[in-house]
């Protein structure tokens, strides 16, 4: 049987790697990958921009062509989730993290230039517009497309979704490790990675407890609506759940999604419609992870967290999840735009974030999937009740 080396295995043994070599190489050999790094940085920057055109345009144009109430009913439950998600994350978050991350450190953190090793040179690529304006253009555009049914542009901006998924892909994604290597390497270098992977643990285990919370929430809501055991719907979909835990996908998981939410009472005309949809546009567990490993990123970094100002990076959230790629690591990639624009993230704090994320990435999918099986039979109850 072949060995699958997955971007998971990848990203972990670039850590490993660049936490014995961090103290081993001379600096040429960091300020090579430093310059790497530097140069990956600017060119995810320029992508967000359109990676957000190329999924929220086409995505909004596909909505809006669906079933009427059905798709309204599935598609404010799926937002509303992630709104839940969003906000149990930062609330739990800012109360139990500040005890196992201490400000110690936060003013060497908040200056890397102090202690990271230089890049031997910089290339500027200018994103063509900023993240804000891509939202607003692609909210226009989707809209325009969906309301006078323009097959010639939906076209248009399939084709450049699937050249921007490409990317993705091809480049974004199997650089990733290298990008994590140089970070990792650096700060092993400066002598910061002890501090950094002290709190992977801790904000792993806070997820995955989350992720569970998230679910019986879920679950607790739809067996009221029904009358039923939220205990034994969860029961039902645990086959979805291991499914996208070991797949990383919630596309491939769609079938057994599919099959159990049938099997826990949903109608087969609501399920067939709303589980591929919210495999799409429900992404309660990814969104989790973002705003707890974002708020880790930045109590490591000793940044001021409000509550303001994360409650629109929340909201914005979960605009963004709805039209994430669907690929390992998609939802990272989807809001590095608004890290960087509404939240203040360097090149470093991107790279922390992108590995925290990626480090359970699986267990988001997995309880984004599961998660699923329970707003189709909120949805199939409202349905009903409206018939």
């Amino acid at each position: 049987m072949k060995l699958k080396f997955g971007l998971l295995a990848r990203i972990i043994v670039a850590i490993l790697l660049a936490v014995v070599l961090g103290n081993l190489m001379p600096e040429p050999f960091v300020r090579v990958f430093a310059t790497f790094n530097g140069l990956f940085g600017n060119f995810l920057n320029f992508v967000v921009p359109l990676i957000i055109i190329a999924f929220i345009a086409p995505g909004i144009a596909q909505l809006g062509k669906g079933s009427g109430k059905l798709l309204g009913l599935a598609t404010f439950f799926a937002y509303f989730s992630t709104l839940v998600a969003g906000f149990l994350a930062f609330f739990v978050a800012r109360n139990v993290l500040p005890n196992f991350i201490s400000n110690e450190g936060a003013e060497s953190m908040a200056n890397p230039e102090e202690f990271l090793a230089q890049a031997f040179f910089k290339v500027e690529m200018i994103p063509l517009m900023d993240v804000m304006a891509a939202l607003i253009f692609a909210f226009i555009v989707g809209i325009g497309m969906a309301a006078i049914n323009s097959d010639v542009m939906k076209r248009g901006f399939e084709e450049f979704n699937s050249i921007i998924s490409k990317v993705i892909s091809f480049v974004i994604i199997p650089l990733l490790p290298f990008h994590i290597f140089g970070i990792f390497l650096n700060m092993t270098f400066g002598g910061q990675v002890a501090k950094i992977l002290s709190v992977f643990a801790v904000v792993f285990l806070l997820i995955i407890v989350m992720h569970w919370v998230m679910l019986i929430i879920q679950f607790t809501t739809a067996g009221a609506l029904n009358k039923k055991n939220p205990f034994t719907l969860i029961k039902a979909m645990l086959p979805a759940y291991f499914t996208a835990l070991g797949t990383q996908s919630s596309a491939a998981a769609i079938p057994i999604t599919l099959r159990q939410a049938q099997q826990a009472g949903a109608s087969e005309k609501v399920s067939s419609f709303t589980v591929p949809l919210f495999a799409t546009i429900h992404l309660s567990g990814s969104t989790i992870t973002l705003v707890t490993c974002s708020l880790g990123v930045m109590m490591m970094n000793g940044m001021d967290i409000s509550f303001t100002s994360y409650a629109g990076f929340i909201f914005m959230l979960g605009v963004t999840m709805i039209a994430a790629p669907g690929v390992p690591g998609g939802a990272v990639v989807a809001a590095l735009g608004l890290l960087q624009s509404m939240l203040g993230f360097d090149e470093t704090m991107v790279a922390l974030m992108i590995a925290l994320y990626l480090a359970q990435d699986s267990f988001g999918t997995a309880t984004n999937v599961t998660g699923d099986g329970a707003l189709t039979m909120i949805v199939d109850r409202f349905d009903n009740k409206e018939k």
